[in-house]
């Protein structure tokens, strides 16, 4: 498949309390999709605010200066910063070749989920039970019926995202 092409997408957050291990979740899972050959694209919500630039660079000193936004890019790879609201959607369409769009964050949207819950963090999952393909945890659900996975689980979990996609695209 050529770079670029299109793809009938699917969407599935990753969901959890702040420290949960989403992000070292997807770290593991991505790889993991990439042997299986799904092409992935990750969109991460920051509700506590984030740097959009490093402080020194070319484009940090063009927003300074009151730029209304700045790019950089190489042959390889590009990096935007512009100070706008923005909507999952419009991140989604800047990523056409990608087969499944993982959300980091997003636990009080509709989405289908996987919530990773530690129970040392937080006294219960957060996210609606209906949304939920799955509890990444190491404890026990209190949601019957919800498939239940280890923290370490990486295979069993990029399986249930396969049988995710085939699933919808049987519905198409």
């Amino acid at each position: 498949m050529e770079h670029n092409t299109p793809v009938r997408q699917k969407i599935l957050a990753v969901s959890g309390v702040k420290n949960s291990g989403k992000t070292t979740l997807l770290e593991k899972l991505i790889p993991a999709l990439a042997q299986r050959g799904i092409r992935t694209a990750v969109i991460k919500h920051d509700g506590h605010g984030f740097a959009a630039d490093r402080e020194g660079t070319d484009t940090w000193r063009m927003l300074r200066a009151g730029a209304a936004g700045a790019a950089i890019y190489d042959s390889g790879k590009f990096q935007a910063v512009k100070y706008a609201p923005v909507t999952e959607a419009e991140l989604i369409a800047l990523y056409p070749e990608a087969e499944l769009i993982l959300l980091e964050g997003f636990k009080w949207t509709g989405y289908p989920k996987i919530e990773v819950w530690r129970r040392d963090n937080s006294p219960a999952p957060v996210c609606d039970s209906a949304s939920l393909l799955a509890l990444v945890t190491d404890g026990e659900s209190p949601f019957p019926g919800v498939l239940v996975l280890g923290p370490e689980d990486t295979e069993g979990l990029a399986e249930l995202v396969c049988r995710f996609l085939r699933e919808e695209k049987q519905e198409e």
